[in-house]
């Protein structure tokens, strides 16, 4: 009895408090910041020691401890040489985890522990054996000093049990692990554990983690900022770390998800919705990953280029350097990781494109872009197929399919696009020439294949087609180049160059000018480019064209080195221009028919190589029913007379053979008048009038033929001298017809049919001058042999102030209209008209080009209204006496009058001539008298 009792006296309490005593004197001794056991027990009948409250380090920020711990000892320990256990709790463990700058682990530096010589590797591991091994409510705080922002995160609430916990080899435990990680993450483990040697297998998942706390591992390597983001993931694992690390993963899956990311400046980059991966596999030893299947959705991406050609994602990627770069290049070829992703499907992301190398940034948008991948293996020399479709801008739609391959790379895709804009294209061309894309759009389908990269090789085979083109010269804010449809068929590109079957035009238009120094509207949009000295060692692309159907093209020519200028239009150009080969000699065949202003048909036929043209050309073309009055100027100069009026026929024939022309012109002149005689340094020295009486016929035409040859190389050799010469001898004397008896014809001869009246400023007939018009037709209908001629005429008295006020009118309207379009004032917020300010700005702009000097001064000191009166007047002036807005206007009258009598009266467009306009009419009372003339085929043959 007294040994129970000594027994249960040194059990339960001589031997714990001097245990106590002495674990916290090791401890002061040990340990480098306080560190203190509250209390320890034990029962020596059970074997159960129970520690309370461990806590090592300063009160207020501990490192290490735990509020209680219970061991139950087995009593076999003693005598089987190995510490075994039922069970071992430690409840409210609480560690704080610091890796410092230097790389070392505080609580490795907590202890002095004594010097002792390093144990063998291969030395077994002392046994121990544990039941059931428990941590309880526990907390985790982690901080890493290594980044340059500290990565700090903590996970408390951690539960651990261990089932039969060995450290003796080739035994295994059971564990299973829950744990609350940063803003109410889970993290959870349930597996199995062996301590020699070390390994484990199971499942791990973690739910709705954070990955702000983390990213500062991302931003020492790739400078970007998250705004936002969450990472869960599941999958079963093995790790075995006896030689080496031998992870697998099997059954995974993960999730990104609520992810943005800026770059440093705060400018947005990527913005994801959802990433997925599902099915996955990695084997950390084998280098290898497979992830089943990929589902995103939802990326919003910004990728931008800056003037120096630097993309934003190259500023976020760290520097490359080349030398560590090759040096660390693997030369085992199974060093490279394979990935495997079988089916990837991207959906509804979009991409904002910003290009700010041109003068004028660039800003595309993608949007609906769905991407799938099927069968991409990087360790796989087959082919994976893509599929990509997306929306570009706001109306075009662009999509591709097909396969690829890695090794070599390599492409084919079919690509469709539909409704491109083209105006995305003007900042690329503004340096190249002076025009401006208004509108446009692009269709295509093609096969496209890419054989290799190193040297890059492409071929193209597809049909294309672009519609409602319409090209503007800036250089004149006028139309240049439009058509409604350009379909090419039959596309087949390559390095070696491009051909086309054919090419369908339909409703072409092209404006040709000729500049009053003798160029071209053409010429002046070209902008000079630096001379580039490996041009001469570049191969010429070869250019085929199979064929070129035109239908309803249209062609406005000017000439403005002439005074009055020449103005005159192809209309309804319809036909097919053969084979265009800039590689074969051989001559394309050219059909082509249409009409001169609206009313003169025009045919050519013929051959000519278009690449060369001085070489091989063989043209016939004739014209029929050309009013002369639009070739006036060519006739004060050449022949030294007005056309007053007439027609021509033309069969004009152009051979030329290396570089020599020989021309047949037959020509026609049908009621051929000469109007006053003008002086002309050019023009022919004979007597002009003499020889058009005498070349007249019976019915009082002219035909003859003007040959012409020459040497086209030959810089004095001038074609148009040489026709106009011969043909200022053909135009006839100009006469008039009393207009007394056609008031007879209707009873109403008080009407003076001999004037159409219009109200000053107008082109536009009123009711009295359609009246009279139409009195007029139904005279001349009764009279087939009379023939109406109209003399536009316009005042500068009275149209002039007009003209120049509507002519000032348009050109705000342009401006203003330009101003919206290029997006200066938003067209939504855009009231009615021009804003009473904005118009202000826009006549200060105009005073400025049309008087070529600021607006004076001293006119700030006026009020806004007058100091806006006094320029809008200062830019009238210099539009009121314009010859050439009075001539339009006249010409518009000339227009509105025959237009109205073919259109509207009935008549037949060849009883209405044209005749040159005036701009000297007298104006009464605010109305301004055009002028028609009447006559026959014998008055004009007997007019002096």
């Amino acid at each position: 009895m007294s040994a129970l009792f000594i027994y249960c006296l040194l059990g339960f309490l001589l031997l714990p408090g001097i245990a106590l005593d002495l674990i916290n004197k090791e401890l002061d001794q040990r340990v480098n910041v306080p560190a203190r056991l509250d209390s320890l027990q034990f029962n020596p009948f059970s074997l159960e020691l129970t520690l309370g409250n461990l806590e090592i380090g300063e009160a207020e920020d501990p490192l290490l401890g735990f509020q209680r711990l219970h061991a139950n000892l087995q009593v076999s320990s003693l005598w089987r040489g190995a510490l075994q256990l039922d069970s071992l709790v430690i409840e409210r463990a609480q560690v704080a985890a610091v890796l410092r700058e230097s790389g070392t682990l505080n609580l490795t530096q907590l202890m002095n522990a004594p010097h002792s010589e390093p144990k063998d590797s291969g030395e077994a591991l002392f046994p121990v054996r544990i039941e059931r091994l428990e941590l309880v409510n526990s907390q985790l705080d982690f901080q890493d000093r290594e980044p340059s922002t500290p990565v700090q995160t903590s996970f408390d609430k951690i539960n651990l049990e261990v089932q039969q916990f060995s450290t003796v080899d080739a035994e295994r435990a059971e564990m299973s692990l829950q744990a609350s990680g940063p803003s109410g993450s889970q993290l959870q483990l349930e597996g199995s554990l062996a301590v020699a040697p070390l390994n484990s297998a199971g499942m791990l998942s973690v739910d709705d983690l954070p990955l702000a706390p983390f990213w500062p591992y991302v931003r020492d390597l790739l400078d970007l900022r998250l705004e936002r983001g969450e990472f869960s993931g599941h999958f079963d694992y093995r790790l075995d770390l006896e030689d080496g690390t031998e992870l697998v993963l099997d059954e995974a899956s993960a999730t990104l998800s609520s992810f943005a990311v800026t770059s440093a400046g705060d400018e947005p980059l990527a913005r994801l919705a959802q990433l997925q991966f599902n099915d996955t596999s990695l084997d950390l030893a084998q280098r290898s990953v497979r992830v089943g299947n990929v589902r995103s959705r939802g990326l919003e991406a910004w990728f931008s280029r800056d003037a120096n050609g630097q993309l934003n994602w190259q500023a976020v990627l760290p520097a490359q350097d080349d030398t560590a770069q090759a040096a660390n290049t693997p030369t085992d070829p199974n060093a490279a990781w394979r990935i495997r992703l079988p089916d990837v499907q991207l959906r509804d992301y979009q991409l904002h494109l910003t290009d700010k190398q041109p003068q004028t940034p660039v800003n595309l948008q993608l949007s609906s872009l769905d991407v799938d991948m099927t069968g991409f293996d990087s360790g796989d020399n087959s082919a994976f197929d893509l599929q990509i479709d997306t929306r570009v801008a706001e109306e075009g739609r662009l999509s591709a399919q097909g396969q690829a391959r890695l090794d070599p790379p390599s492409m084919e895709m079919q690509v469709s696009a539909e409704n491109i804009d083209l105006e995305l294209a003007q900042a690329y061309i503004d340096p190249l020439v002076r025009m401006e894309i208004r509108e446009g759009t692009l269709d295509t389908t093609a096969d496209v294949q890419i054989d290799s990269i190193e040297p890059f090789s492409l071929r193209v085979n597809g049909n294309a087609g672009i519609f409602a083109l319409h090209v503007v010269d800036t250089v004149e804010s006028r139309d240049l180049l439009k058509w409604e449809r350009l379909q090419l068929n039959g596309i087949a590109y390559s390095n070696e160059g491009i051909s086309v079957e054919r090419a369908q035009l339909l409703k072409p238009y092209a404006r040709l000018i000729i500049n009053q120094d003798l160029s071209t509207n053409v010429g002046n949009l070209i902008i000079g480019q630096p001379a580039d000295d490996r041009e001469d060692n570049k191969k010429t692309l070869g250019v085929r064209i199979g064929a070129v159907d035109i239908q309803q093209g249209s062609i406005n020519f000017a000439d403005f080195s002439l005074q009055p200028n020449v103005a005159l239009t192809v209309e309804e150009l319809t036909g097919q221009i053969g084979t265009l080969d800039n590689q074969s000699a051989t001559p394309a065949e050219l059909s082509l028919a249409g009409q001169v202003d609206r009313y003169a048909p025009v045919r050519i036929e013929g051959s000519l190589t278009p690449f060369d043209p001085l070489n091989s050309l063989d043209v016939e073309a004739s014209f029929k029913d050309i009013e002369l009055t639009t070739l006036s100027p060519y006739a004060r100069k050449f022949a030294g007379y007005r056309i007053r009026k007439g027609r021509l026929d033309l069969k004009l024939h152009y051979q030329i053979d290396d570089g020599v022309l020989e021309a047949d012109n037959q020509v026609l002149l049908r009621d051929l008048q000469l109007g006053e005689q003008v002086e002309s340094p050019s023009a022919v020295d004979v007597p002009v009038r003499l020889a058009v009486a005498l070349l007249k016929d019976g019915q009082g035409n002219i035909n003859i033929t003007l040959p012409v040859q020459g040497d086209l190389s030959n810089p004095d050799f001038d074609i148009m001298p040489v026709i106009w010469q011969s043909f200022g001898n053909l135009l006839s004397r100009a006469a008039t017809a009393p207009f007394r008896f056609i008031a007879n014809l209707i009873g109403d001869e008080e009407d003076d049919l001999s004037q159409v009246i219009f109200t000053a400023g107008e082109a536009d007939l009123d009711s009295q001058a359609r009246q009279r018009l139409d009195n007029l037709a139904r005279a001349l209908k009764d009279r087939p042999a009379l023939r109406l001629e109209v003399e536009g005429m316009s005042s500068p008295a009275a149209d002039g102030p007009l003209v120049a006020q509507q002519r000032l009118e348009r050109e705000l309207s342009r401006r203003w209209q330009k101003v919206l379009e290029q997006g200066q004032t938003p067209a939504s917020d855009a009231e009615p008209g021009i804003p009473a300010e904005k118009e202000t700005e826009l006549l200060e702009d105009i005073y400025r080009d049309r008087l070529k000097e600021p607006v004076p001064e001293q006119w700030a000191e006026l009020e806004v209204q007058a100091r806006t009166e006094r320029i809008r007047q200062a830019v009238l002036e210099t539009w009121a006496n314009n010859d050439a807005l009075l001539r339009r206007l006249a010409q518009e009258r000339n227009a509105s009058i025959k237009g109205y009598l073919v259109d509207s009266a009935g008549l037949a467009p060849s009883r209405v001539q044209l005749l040159d306009v005036g701009i000297e009419a007298v104006a009464e009372n605010s109305v301004v008298p055009t002028t028609l003339h009447l006559g026959t085929d014998q008055s004009f043959d007997n007019a002096p």
